[in-house]
């Protein structure tokens, strides 16, 4: 029954977000926002918002592993494992602003996340913080984005106009049945996954870096795979930064807005995070090493993740 519950609600919530990052793209496009800061704060925002609905129902219902194991497991997942996918398929390429403003950004937000953690807890003032860094970001990028012009391939004006084209109530619909999608499959993935993790007696923490974070970030995968199709690797790359400050200064923060978070598992900020802010490192290398990470590093990424998946069985043995 639980995996059951497991499988459901991740199913549910890889549907629903989906309709919520078409939905919430297609309107950010009919406000004329640039597909780079689509990517970094719409879609973003949109393939985040399974991570939102875990950590804020774990951490409410008295589960603090699950809420902050999900943010850390998701962002290693989505450098590691759907960027080095994504780089091991298509070879993508980097903008300059992904590497200038949005990679410094997520690193700031990695590091003072590690700072606020360090005493074993995350509170209202402390949540406050990251998102008013938020709303600055994301007010900054869209003004930028107003002023200055990108440049766009006559194949990038299409995706930009069959997506800014679609009504506002198909819109309106994408959106409201997402958010409902979304709610319901949170519900059912934190309750699957406390499930299994009492039965097998293994930590709510394991459960949450691995599994939970992994089912969390195929909406990034899946969104990342499509634009790089689409030949919108601003899209593709913005998104997994992108998501990734989300879930720091976003999701961190309306949590925390909530509840204190308090209690988890000593062996997060023994390892887990470091391996966050390694891989965050390295990552940055490959994009300014060649201004695009290739096949070759992708493999790489997936190799660490890899690895990192192992060392938590082999804790486990």
């Amino acid at each position: 029954m639980n995996f059951l519950l497991l499988l459901g609600g991740l199913a549910i919530l890889l549907i629903a977000g989906e309709l919520l990052v078409r939905g919430a793209t297609a309107l950010a496009l009919r406000f004329k926002i640039s597909t780079l800061v689509v990517g970094v704060t719409v879609v973003s925002f949109g393939t985040s918002a399974p991570e939102l609905v875990i950590s804020l129902k774990a951490a409410l219902t008295g589960h603090p592993d699950i809420s902050i194991g999900n943010i850390i497991g998701s962002n290693i997942a989505n450098l590691a494992l759907v960027l080095g996918l994504t780089a091991a398929i298509f070879h993508i390429n980097v903008s300059k602003n992904s590497i200038k403003i949005d990679w410094p950004v997520m690193m700031i937000a990695s590091l003072v996340f590690t700072w606020f953690i360090w005493d074993g807890s995350l509170v209202m003032w402390e949540g406050i913080v990251f998102l008013a860094a938020l709303t600055v970001f994301v007010t900054w990028l869209i003004r930028k984005s107003r002023k200055d012009e990108i440049a766009r391939a006559d194949d990038q004006k299409k995706f930009i106009e069959d997506q800014s084209h679609s009504s506002i109530p198909k819109i309106s619909a994408y959106i409201i049945v997402g958010c409902i999608g979304l709610a319901f499959g949170a519900e059912w993935l934190v309750q699957g996954a406390i499930g299994i993790a009492e039965s097998m007696g293994i930590s709510e923490a394991v459960i949450s870096l691995t599994v939970i974070a992994f089912g969390t970030s195929v909406p990034e995968l899946a969104t990342s795979i499509i634009a790089l199709v689409k030949k919108e690797s601003d899209i593709s790359i913005g998104n997994l930064i992108g998501s990734n400050i989300f879930n720091i200064l976003g999701i961190l923060g309306i949590t925390a807005l909530f509840t204190e978070i308090s209690g988890f598992d000593p062996r997060i900020l023994n390892y887990d995070i470091w391996v966050m802010l390694g891989i965050s490192f390295i990552t940055v290398v490959f994009m300014i090493s060649h201004q695009q990470v290739r096949r070759s590093e992708g493999i790489v990424l997936v190799a660490l993740y890899v690895g990192y998946i192992v060392s938590i069985a082999f804790n486990l043995i």
